[in-house]
This record gives C-alpha cells, sequence and structure tokens, in this order.
C-alpha cells in the first residue's frame, strides 16, 4: 500500500482560516493525502477570540499548537513572537516530517513557519502569493515566503506572472483563483433578519462593515487615520456599523481601542466583534451596503457580492481591483467624498454589473489535485528562472 503524502497545513489566523476551510476539507477527504493541522498564532490567544475551538467544531482535529504570540503590539514584541514562532514550527517538523507545508498570505506567522521549514529541507506550497499591497510589510513578507516556496497558487493570472518574475519556474505556479470564493459558492449565509439576530443590531436603512487593520509602513499614523474613519461614519445619517477588531499587527490596540470607544458612545448605531467567523462574516458582506476599511475582503470577496468596497489608504495598494473598489486617502474630507459616492443611486446601479477578477471558484479542487499529484521528487533544489532581458541598447 502506497504511503499517504502528509500535507502540514499553518494557519495562524482567523481570516486566513476561513480562506484555506475548503482546502483543508478537501485535503482530510483526499485518500492519498494526510492532513496535519498547525494551529498557531491569534487562534491561541483569548485577546482574539481563541479561534482555534471554531477549528474544532468544524470537525478537524489539530495536529500541534505553537504559542507564540506575545501580548505586546510593538516591534519589538512582534520580532520576538517570530522568534519563539520560529524556534516551535523547527521542533514540529522535527516530529511530523511532513512531505509539504501549506501555508496562505503574508503574516509574520507564516514567516517563521516557512523559516522553519526552509532549514528543514521541507517543501513548502504558498497560496496567494505575487500580490502587492504597498502600505504593508506584509508585501515584503508575502514575496519572501513565495521565494522559499516550491509550488505556487495564485489568484489572478498577473499575479502568477510576478510570482514567475520572481524567479519561480512557470510549471510550478499556478493560477487557480482566490480561495476565498469557495466560501461564498459553497456556504449557507443567513438572511438579513438572522444575521441581524446573530450581530444584535437591525441594519437599518443604511449599513456598512467595517474592518481597519494597521498600515505597519506607516508607524505612528494609526490613530490618526483611524480616528478620521470613525468622524466620517459620523457624517452619515442613519448609519448602522459592524466593526470587526483588527489583527494583531504592530499597533492594532489603537484601533480596536478606538472601535471599543466609539461603539460605547453609539450603542444604539454599532456593534464590535473580535471574530464574526465566516458564515456571519460572509453574511454582513452580503447584505450591508458597503464594506469600509483597508481588509483585503473589500477587494477579494466584496465583488462576488455585488457589494461596494471603500478602500481606505495604501494597505491594499497595488491589489488587482474590480469597479466596485473606491479608493480614498485616510483623511475624513476623503472618506466622507467616497461614501457619498458609495451610497450614490448610481454606484449602486453599476455593482450589478461588476466582474471579479479573481476567479471563477472550485479553488479548493484545484490545489488539492495538485497537491496529490505534482511530484516533490528533488523539488527542494530549485534553479531561478530568467526572464528574457530587453534590449537596453535600443
Amino acid at each position: 500500500m502506497t504511503a499517504k503524502r502528509k500535507i502540514c497545513v499553518v494557519t495562524g489566523s482567523r481570516a486566513e482560516y476561513g480562506l484555506l476551510y475548503w482546502i483543508i476539507r478537501g485535503i482530510t477527504d483526499a485518500e492519498s493525502l494526510e492532513l496535519q493541522l498547525v494551529v498557531t498564532g491569534m487562534h491561541l490567544s483569548p485577546e482574539f477570540g481563541s479561534t482555534y475551538r471554531q477549528i474544532e467544531d468544524d470537525g478537524f482535529r489539530i495536529t500541534r499548537k505553537v504559542e507564540m504570540l506575545l501580548s505586546s503590539d510593538t516591534p519589538s514584541g512582534i520580532a520576538k513572537s517570530m522568534g519563539l514562532g520560529i524556534s516551535g514550527f523547527g521542533e514540529i517538523y522535527e516530529a511530523l516530517q511532513p512531505d509539504i507545508v501549506l501555508m496562505l498570505g503574508d503574516r509574520f506567522e507564516l514567516l517563521a513557519a516557512a523559516s522553519a521549514a526552509l532549514v528543514a529541507a521541507l517543501p513548502i506550497a504558498h497560496i496567494h502569493g505575487g500580490e502587492v499591497t504597498q502600505g504593508a510589510f506584509d508585501e515584503a513578507i508575502r514575496h519572501s515566503i513565495s521565494k522559499m516556496s516550491h509550488l505556487h497558487f495564485t489568484s489572478t493570472e498577473a499575479y502568477r506572472r510576478r510570482v514567475i518574475q520572481l524567479g519561480e519556474h512557470p510549471d510550478r505556479v499556478f493560477n487557480v483563483g482566490a480561495p476565498g470564493l469557495d466560501n461564498i459558492q459553497r456556504l449557507k449565509l443567513l438572511s438579513r433578519s438572522e444575521l441581524e439576530g446573530a450581530i444584535g443590531m437591525e441594519l437599518g436603512s443604511r449599513s456598512l462593515l467595517v474592518t481597519w487593520h494597521p498600515v505597519t509602513l506607516e508607524p505612528g499614523r494609526t490613530r490618526t487615520d483611524c480616528q478620521a474613519l470613525l468622524t466620517a461614519l459620523d457624517q452619515v445619517d442613519g448609519l448602522k456599523v459592524i466593526f470587526t477588531k483588527a489583527n494583531a499587527d504592530t499597533e492594532g490596540s489603537i484601533i480596536n481601542q478606538l472601535i471599543d470607544e466609539y461603539v460605547s458612545d453609539h450603542s444604539n448605531q454599532a456593534v464590535v466583534h473580535t471574530s464574526l467567523g465566516q458564515v456571519r462574516y460572509l453574511s454582513a458582506l452580503k447584505h450591508v451596503d458597503g464594506v469600509v476599511g483597508n481588509s483585503s475582503s473589500g477587494i477579494i470577496e466584496a465583488p462576488s457580492l455585488q457589494t461596494g468596497t471603500v478602500n481606505i489608504g495604501d494597505r491594499q495598494c497595488g491589489r488587482v481591483r474590480a469597479d466596485s473598489v473606491i479608493d480614498c486617502e485616510p483623511t475624513e474630507e476623503s472618506i466622507r467624498s467616497a461614501l457619498e459616492q458609495l451610497f450614490s443611486q448610481e454606484f449602486i446601479e453599476k455593482l450589478r454589473e461588476v466582474k471579479n477578477p479573481h476567479g471563477g471558484g472550485n479553488v479548493a479542487g484545484k490545489i488539492v489535485s495538485e497537491l496529490e499529484t505534482h511530484s516533490i521528487y528533488n523539488i527542494i533544489k530549485k534553479s531561478f528562472f530568467d526572464l528574457p532581458y530587453a534590449n537596453c541598447s535600443e
């Protein structure tokens, strides 16, 4: 009997786990694959909702946990967390001996996981490489993980070309689309009334989902930018707001404090949730009038639900976007202007024709198929794939 190929999936945050869900399910169901599920980062923190419990509730057995997240969002605290993560992942890889390590995205927890896999000579499969987010150090982490990886699953053809531009061989770079679109196609979302009951607030005639994360390459701007957003929200009459809290990034606690204060002062108009989970979050995306902030969900998932996005600042600058995305600066005046456009009848009518550039679904099936069949013989030794040089003398 042929031994099963061991796929070690690493997850460190609620959002990234939601994107991995159907891939994890597909690995579990594949007869030729064995799932090793390693949970780390925010999943294990009570401050961020101890979301590892959701993974267990979904019926998955957690193989190992890597405690690495310190109760600090300073640069020093983040760096120390990464050091703990590298040490913890090194020990776990030695014990589990996976055939492939699978990870999605660009968070610092994954950089630790990838670094440990690199020195352990383990093949890495990376999802969502090749993307550009100029306002956050996540971009450098994403490209670094791509260079450590051996199989690549991108969400658009433009991103596939960029991974190849990094020197990765085209035969190992697959444009499969965005995994988050599988959730929209396959999950049973809540009705409007069910969502209102789940969040504890009626949406009313105007409602927004607000997700705001630190712009990590602009230290010191967090409080000012977040306050500009909150002040702009106050200018919209009859507005109801669903807030989700920030990730465990540098200065994230500042955002969470401001949100808590705002909700306390606007208890009839706003609610806040540390983690909505995939069903409630996507249901909110479907039923609100728009998503506001700087989360990738406004760029990748919202267009498939014909929901408009106000994307603020540079955190997502460089991503491929649909016509449903309104970009603005992190100032009160610019955000207020963008909100006026979001609620305009002309923009609302345009949403009906929006096409999402991030694929058409069945992403999990495509990824699992490659994990099952792609040869990993001698895959660790990579050659740099050079693109043809232009003739500089012309």
